[in-house]
């Protein structure tokens, strides 16, 4: 084209090698790896200044692949390298992109490439338009009105104008230039909304140009005022309609439909307006056309998702109108029955229909809206008040009616789904509901058959456990009623689960005087789950249930005690899995014992447990699945007990050591020696040992010291470095200094000489295993668990031990410091913030230099230190962490300099204009006004900086826009 003139010329032999390639690249038969450096060719020769020289040849090559490439080039050089771009060619660009446009079009070129070109357009505008004065003034009209001069087609028109919206909406601008953007939009919008209207208003309807100017109206309905939307509504109606010789149309229906769905939540009607422009016409096309609309397979879907918008848009408004004036109740009451008909939709979720889900969020807003109606309109009369509930608890125990025959076995996605629904019912019916549920259940046990319906019982059961939350801790007479005997397994199941979810309620109901008198709801309630414990089937949610019964109604329990001694007289039946949920239920009894009566009960639970582990840890020699299964179920029951004699209460009980404490200990430190390894294993131990170990406000007849625990933990580290034992080594270093109890003092006192040595021994094992192990090549990047484990551990040690650091042998203070330097380049974020964390916050650094009792040990730890911490902070700002990180090396930069300002002044300038500092976009200026920023204490140009040196100044968030 001659009016390319002032783009880069290229030689025809050059168009065609360039082309060549591009073929090459959407050949199936080139190889993967040919593919992918051709693609690399491909952008190196877009970044070229002469790639401006390609648009034009390629636009009017033959090959389509080539024809996209050309488009997609313009569009990736105005938005990548528009900088270089000579000025004063800007218009000219402006008038080629169009002309090539509408010529792209007119000659029947494929729609991907007039949209690249679309999307041009659009991207030139966004450079060009913005500013005083504009150098496209007006240019969506101008725009449109050059391209409809050419004879571009209405659908392509209304295509362009898509794009333009999207574009501007998604784009990366600020300040005047967004709104400046933003105002183009409105000013453009009389012209867009004619041509929607001229488009769907034809009196033969082009179903291209149809769907086009849908969608194009779909994308700016974020901008549009609500003056511009409110006459296209009716005509969306109409749209919707169907004709009296043909039916619905399923694409145009669908069309309209997702159109009215966006007016009501993205637009300026969204959110409840336009209540007799919108939701009210959309109700009364709904009474006429509704029912129909549902029977039509590819009709009813869209109609379902329009009946879910309209449900959350015009909640208040229903909630408002349900009994109001005739029509308007009639209107709203016939609406809730369509929701109604797909909340109660047959089929298997997930399977063969999705649209009950869709209507469940409904019912919370509208109950919501009935409340708040109820408190903002207090001149009800009560004849008024009376017949409105009377309506709405007809709804709601209708959709109670629904969702029960929606939950019935087996279709488990649903049932999680479905509860927070019956919950919203609940607050509207309350006892209504049980007595429904109660009375229904009733009458099918009373059937001949009764059997029969055992999916019905079944699924009550299920909605009363899914609405326990909700349930008052009252008296209630319909759950008295409910806790009786009944039959079908999968009915037993569900029992067994509500009988859990409910073992709180239990807590509020009057307890039996002794284990001879009549017996309670809740021992009822345990004689239930105990004879389902022996039935396979039964056991493992007979067990839970035991488990949260026992936990939640302690004292009532405790005079029982010799009903529970017979219960684990007769285990041996049950798998070993459930087996330690009913040792922690009998042990939760126990523990509401008197301390002098809880020895025997637990001594006899535990001393088999004991001796089969024992057993298990002298005949084995190698991993055996076997024992190795034995070794976890009897770990697991060992915590299960001593999570069980773990108080509810603050109540304190320091027990010393006993010869038995000790003796267990010892039995179990041959443990680590052959099973830390194992994944399993070592979970089940690192469970065990959190249980048995505790502060003293938690402690149990079960509690061992945390001193020699954590020499066995120091032992498995040694066999195999885990996350797993750091975060428990973690955890037993608050127990060898735990908080102080009952003193006035705010004061931490000082850890006792006892817990010093322990750690002064320990933690150079814990160094050594740690630091050999993370010091191998790409070990720290390859176990980022494990980096985050050790810097929590050294983290807490330096909180509550930090003395302990400088005595430690030669050299291994250096190597954790220089391992916690080689992290700080790590670009797994919560391993780097982990080692600032250590680093920094009221530990080494800060703890070090505040410390009067170190002498000059800060100085020693900064000189040493200093320059390679600082170092890896500033590379970590150019581009080396994470930019997530940033502000944790912000702090940790901060504390450096705020306590040695000269060294960090100086280390700074050799650092960031060393010849081998990381390679960023931050000139010597930003350098140097960094450097004078932090010495000047002001810490929050680290941000800055980040963003310059990364490339990102200046964009919205820190983020470049980039386009592919």
């Amino acid at each position: 084209m001659s009016s390319a003139n002032f783009l880069p010329k290229l030689s025809s032999p050059d168009v065609q090698q360039a082309a060549q390639l591009i073929q090459q690249a959407y050949s199936s038969a080139q190889a993967q790896v040919d593919q992918r450096r051709i693609q690399q060719e491909l952008v190196e020769i877009q970044k070229r200044p002469e790639a401006w020289g390609l648009i034009v040849p390629f636009l009017e090559y033959p090959d389509p692949n080539v024809q996209f490439f050309g488009a997609h080039t313009a569009q990736v050089k105005i938005m990548r390298d528009w900088d270089s771009f000579p000025d004063e060619n800007a218009e000219h660009l402006r008038d080629l992109l169009l002309k090539l446009t509408s010529h792209s079009i007119l000659t029947g070129k494929g729609k991907v490439v007039c949209r690249k070109l679309f999307v041009a357009i659009t991207s030139l505008a966004l450079r060009i338009a913005p500013g005083s004065p504009s150098r496209w003034p007006d240019w969506i009209v101008s725009a449109v009105n050059s391209l409809s001069s050419s004879g571009m087609p209405p659908e392509q028109l209304l295509a362009f104008l898509t794009i333009v919206a999207e574009e501007v909406e998604t784009a990366d601008l600020l300040g005047s230039s967004k709104m400046q953007m933003h105002q183009s939009l409105l000013d453009a919008s009389p012209m867009v909304v004619q041509a929607v209207v001229i488009s769907i208003t034809r009196p033969s309807l082009i179903l291209p140009e149809l769907q086009s100017a849908l969608k194009c109206f779909q994308a700016w309905i974020y901008t549009l005022r609500a003056n511009d939307i409110t006459p296209i509504i009716p005509l969306l109606i109409t749209i919707m309609t169907p004709a009296p010789d043909s039916g619905f149309d399923e694409s145009t229906f669908s069309a309209a439909s997702d159109v009215l769905q966006e007016i009501m939540t993205r637009s300026s009607l969204a959110g409840g307006a336009g209540a007799s422009t919108l939701t009210e016409p959309l109700l009364v096309w709904l009474d006429a056309y509704g029912d129909r609309a549902g029977s039509v397979d590819g009709v009813s879907h869209s109609l379902c998702k329009l009946l879910v918008a309209l449900g959350d848009h015009s909640t208040t408004y229903f909630a408002s109108n349900i009994t109001s004036l005739k029509p308007r109740a009639y209107f709203v009451q016939k609406f809730l029955h369509l929701l109604l008909k797909y909340t109660g939709l047959p089929g298997y979720y997930g399977v063969d229909e999705e649209a009950s889900e869709m209507t469940l969020g409904f019912w919370y807003l509208f109950q919501e809206s009935l409340w708040s109606v109820e408190r903002v309109v207090p001149s009800l009369v009560d004849v008024e008040e009376k017949e409105q509930w009377a309506v709405v608890n007809a709804v709601y125990v209708q959709l109670v009616e629904v969702l029960r025959r929606k939950v019935m076995w087996p279709d488990q996605q649903y049932r999680r789904d479905v509860g927070d629904t019956l919950i919203n019912a609940y607050y509207i019916l309350r006892n209504d509901m049980m007595r429904y549920y109660l009375e229904d259940m009733q009458k099918r046990f009373a059937q001949p058959n009764g059997s029969q319906g055992w999916e019905e019982i079944e699924a009550t059961l299920h909605c009363i456990m899914s609405i326990q939350e909700a349930v008052p801790l009252e008296d209630n007479p319909f759950l008295a009623r409910l806790f009786g005997p009944d039959c079908q397994d999968r009915i037993r199941r569900t029992m067994l689960g509500l009988i859990a979810a409910y073992s709180t309620w239990f807590t509020t109901q009057p307890k039996s005087p002794t284990p001879s008198s009549t017996p309670s709801l809740l021992m009822n309630a345990i004689s239930y789950v105990v004879a389902a414990l022996p039935e396979p089937a039964l056991c493992l949610p007979a067990a839970n249930a035991l488990r949260d019964l026992c936990d939640s109604n302690r004292a009532a329990l405790a005079p029982h005690i010799g009903a529970f001694a017979e219960l684990h007289a007769g285990l041996s039946g049950i798998p070993d899995t459930e087996k330690s949920k009913v040792l922690q239920s009998i042990a939760s009894v126990i523990q509401a014992l008197p301390p002098e009566e809880e020895i025997p009960p637990i001594h006899a639970i535990i001393s088999p447990v004991v001796e089969r582990l024992a057993q298990a840890l002298h005949v084995s020699s190698s991993l055996l699945d076997e024992t190795r299964f034995i070794i976890i179920s009897q770990l697991q029951t060992l915590s299960g007990v001593a999570k069980g004699l773990t108080r509810t209460q603050d109540s304190l009980l320091i027990l010393d050591e006993s010869p038995e404490e000790r003796a267990e200990a010892e039995r179990l430190q041959r443990a680590p020696t052959l099973w830390s390894t194992d994944a399993g294993v070592s979970d089940a131990l690192s469970d065990f040992f959190r249980s048995i170990t505790s502060l003293p406000s938690d402690t149990t007849l079960l509690s061992l010291p945390a001193a020699p625990i954590f020499e066995i933990i120091c032992l498995a580290c040694q066999r195999q470095l885990t996350a797993v034992w750091l975060s428990l080594a973690n955890m037993l270093v608050i127990q060898l200094d735990p908080p102080t109890l009952f003193t006035a003092s705010t004061l931490k006192s000082a850890p006792s000489p006892e817990a010093l040595g322990v750690i002064s021994t320990l933690l150079p094992l814990l160094l050594e295993t740690s630091l050999g192990m993370l010091g191998q090549p790409g070990a720290m990047e390859a176990n980022p668990d494990i980096v985050q484990a050790f810097f929590g551990c050294m983290d807490t040690i330096a909180k509550h031990f930090l003395v302990v650091f400088y005595r430690l042998p030669p050299g291994a203070l250096d190597a954790l410091m220089q391992c916690a330097v080689t992290s700080l380049s790590l670009q797994e974020r919560y391993s780097l913030v982990a080692t600032c964390t250590f680093l920094v916050l009221e530990t080494l650094i800060r703890r070090t230099a505040s410390s009067d009792d170190l002498g000059d040990a800060s100085t020693i730890l900064i000189q040493g230190h200093g320059r390679p911490i600082l170092q890896a902070i500033l590379c970590g700002f150019a581009g080396v962490a994470p930019r997530s990180a940033t502000q944790n090396l912000i702090e940790l930069l901060s504390i450096v300099a705020s306590k040695f300002p000269a060294e960090t002044r100086t280390w700074m300038n050799d650092i960031l204009f060393a010849d081998d500092f990381v390679q960023s976009k931050a000139s010597p200026e930003a350098k140097r006004a960094f450097v004078k920023a932090i010495i000047g204490k002001r810490g929050r140009q680290a941000q800055q900086f980040t963003l310059v040196a990364r490339g990102l100044e200046g964009t919205s968030f820190g983020y470049a826009s980039v386009n592919i």
